[in-house]
């Protein structure tokens, strides 16, 4: 996915590097909002599913510390791991998004010159 979205930025920057004009510009405007609106479905999806392995994270932890053994603190270990994965990749998702916003506010200037 993060590959996806530096494909994607890329291509915007070369076609704004080729100084497009009018139906251009909109047509460019039109596909990267596109993108935009799918990756704000995936900022969503990922948000969820992060939200709900800490959760599970979070009530492990609290069962282990109360009965502790061996195969719950395992699996709370592996809990914690997936869980700083899904923060880093939607940390990820979050910037590369914020920066799809200033790339479309770019686009915009463009087409208002």
């Amino acid at each position: 996915m993060i590959e996806y979205m530096k494909r994607h930025e890329r291509y915007i920057k070369e076609m704004l590097g080729k100084n497009l004009q009018g139906e251009e510009l909109q047509e460019l405007l039109a596909y990267h909002d596109k993108q935009i609106q799918w990756m704000q479905h995936e900022r969503e999806v990922h948000l969820i599913t992060m939200l709900f392995v800490c959760l599970f994270t979070l009530i492990l932890w609290g069962f282990s510390v109360v009965t502790p053994s061996l195969p719950h603190i395992l699996l709370c270990a592996i809990l914690l791991i997936l869980t700083l994965a899904y923060i880093i990749h939607y940390y990820r998702l979050e910037n590369g998004v914020q920066r799809w916003y200033d790339l479309s506010n770019k686009i915009k200037q463009h087409n208002q010159l």
